[in-house]
């Protein structure tokens, strides 16, 4: 790969063509540009729909969906209606010279289309070939329609913490798509290249977004195993049964996160606010513990917890905002933040966070969102 002389990138002199829309797709898309990765989109005439999702960044031609540009920093676009008899063949030079494909439509939908797998490889063997749908390209629910929430509540994920039955709140992170989609993705799909070098052949990857939310419910699918008994909603200890690892509400209705699981922490944190003797063993007097901890946390505002907890090491956290998070030093001085887009219109957005580690990415500074 001669492009590697130039950019020192892991990823560099390998090419990605993603068909895929909204967010698990282009997301995974982005971390492999990010190492390096030359992306090609393709979309549709008139664009993807995660164009039209608010908040939009400028006017008229110059407008672009700030969700839009974070999502395809960096990438090419070109333009097909894969509908059409044609496409195919205008395709064809990008499909024989590509390295990776993916795709997140409905299992079956792209082989309808012309574009399976089997159509692909027989034009190009080496190509890694990654499909990601809610529930996988087998089993009954292969063809059903999903989103995050539906993912997370067939694979009893929903169930795990303690929810009210009359006002239940929803989660606070898009768990499937981000960790059931993007990640097994972008890690299969640089397992498969590892493959490809051993063997020479590209490989077909089914990635399903339930599949890794099962891996989240671990704990309880051990519990169950071993015991016979699967925890109830809100019984396991990391979703708040105890006292010591839970929220509680301050004076000003934030919260404080308490997560003193070990003795050495829970105590500490018991003689910060001076509980009593006799309501520290949390296991014994849970309900009595929960009470006396919350009135004391409810006497301080968030910003007296900020300043009391500061230089404390007993895993209690106030419960930031993401205005709050953003602009915190210790993620500043990580250089989280130091990356930039620039949309069409001249504004320039800090680039989407990912988990890549800065030495398998480029320089921090501003690249451009498509403008195709």
């Amino acid at each position: 790969m001669t492009a590697f002389a130039a950019d020192p990138r892991p990823l560099s002199g390998l090419t990605v063509l993603d068909f895929s829309t909204l967010l698990p797709g282009p997301l995974a898309a982005l971390m492999l540009a990010e190492a390096g990765a030359r992306v090609i989109k393709i979309e549709r005439p008139g664009g993807e729909d995660m164009r039209l999702h608010g908040p939009i960044v400028g006017e008229g031609k110059a407008a672009m969906s700030a969700y839009y540009a974070l999502l395809n920093r960096g990438k090419e676009i070109v333009t097909v209606d894969l509908k059409t008899k044609d496409a195919f063949e205008r395709l064809r030079p990008l499909i024989e010279t590509a390295d990776v494909v993916i795709e997140q439509f409905r299992p079956g939908v792209m082989e309808r289309l012309g574009f399976g797998p089997e159509a692909l490889q027989a034009v190009n063997p080496r190509l890694v070939y990654c499909s990601i749908s809610g529930y996988g390209a087998t089993g009954p629910r292969a063809a059903a329609p999903g989103h995050d929430l539906n993912y997370q509540a067939t694979t009893g994920a929903l169930a795990i913490g303690r929810m009210s039955k009359t006002d239940p709140q929803m989660p606070g992170t898009l768990t499937a798509d981000i960790a059931g989609g993007t990640f097994p993705a972008v890690i299969n799909i640089l397992l498969a290249l590892i493959g490809r070098d051993k063997t020479g052949r590209g490989s077909r990857i089914d990635i399903a977004m339930t599949d890794a939310m099962f891996t989240f419910g671990f704990f309880s699918q051990a519990e169950g195993a071993a015991t016979g008994r699967f925890p109830d909603p809100g019984e396991p200890i990391f979703v708040g049964s105890l006292p010591r690892y839970s929220l509680y509400g301050t004076k000003d209705e934030r919260l404080l996160a308490v997560g003193a699981l070990e003795d050495k922490f829970w105590l500490a944190f018991c003689d910060v606010i001076a509980l009593p003797a006799e309501l520290r063993d949390d296991h014994a007097t849970p309900a009595a513990t929960r009470a006396a901890v919350a009135e004391r946390v409810a006497a301080r505002t968030h910003a007296e917890w900020t300043a009391a907890l500061a230089g404390t090491e007993f895993c209690v956290t106030p419960v930031l905002s993401m205005a709050e998070a953003l602009a915190d030093p210790h993620f500043v001085a990580r250089g989280l933040f130091a990356h930039s887009v620039a949309t069409p219109s001249g504004a320039v957005l800090p680039a989407c966070i990912v988990p890549i580690a800065p030495q398998f990415r480029g320089e921090p500074g501003v690249v451009p969102a498509p403008e195709g």
